[in-house]
């Protein structure tokens, strides 16, 4: 007797879960080359991004940007600041806050790393067409947002580490 299962639907999780191993399988190679975990690129490509804000990035958004868990977070940038990646202050506005900043160290990971990256992008832009990728990244979009809580308050940590 053949067994059923009541899914109707292909299992969306996984599917998103086995997209994102595809392109680190690209990407982990150059970290691991550069003495990076995934999570600390997450960090720093976060830090990239904002490295023209003048203040530095409060540790919050970093763990919501870089989707860490706090206490992962404090490890993640104990060991890059060891390392003369980042930097951690005080926050000049609120003394509670730490706010970090990518090094020139740092900044330059992120530039090196950043060349192999887009290169990898143009590639899979090519094999799919901008057109297809640019429907892709509108999609996520598109199901990131539907699948937002409608209070934000609850949403504020990531649930996962990975």
């Amino acid at each position: 007797m053949p067994v059923t299962t009541p899914f109707t639907h292909r299992n969306l999780p996984r599917l998103l879960l086995q997209a994102r191993e595809a392109v680190m399988a690209h990407t982990r190679p150059s970290l691991r080359e550069q003495g990076l975990s995934d999570q600390q690129w997450r960090v720093l490509r976060v830090l990239g991004e904002h490295a023209a804000d003048p203040g530095g990035v409060e540790t919050g958004r970093v763990a919501r940007e870089a989707f860490l868990l706090g206490p992962s977070l404090t490890g993640v940038l104990t060991r890059m600041e060891r390392d003369g990646l980042i930097r951690r202050s005080r926050c000049p506005d609120d003394a509670r806050r730490t706010v970090v900043r990518a090094t020139a160290q740092g900044l330059a990971l992120v530039d090196t790393l950043s060349q192999t990256i887009e290169a990898h992008y143009a590639w899979v832009e090519s094999q799919l067409g901008k057109a297809a990728l640019s429907r892709l990244y509108a999609l996520l979009d598109e199901l990131i947002a539907l699948e937002q809580p409608a209070d934000r308050a609850d949403a504020d940590e990531p649930e996962t580490d990975a």
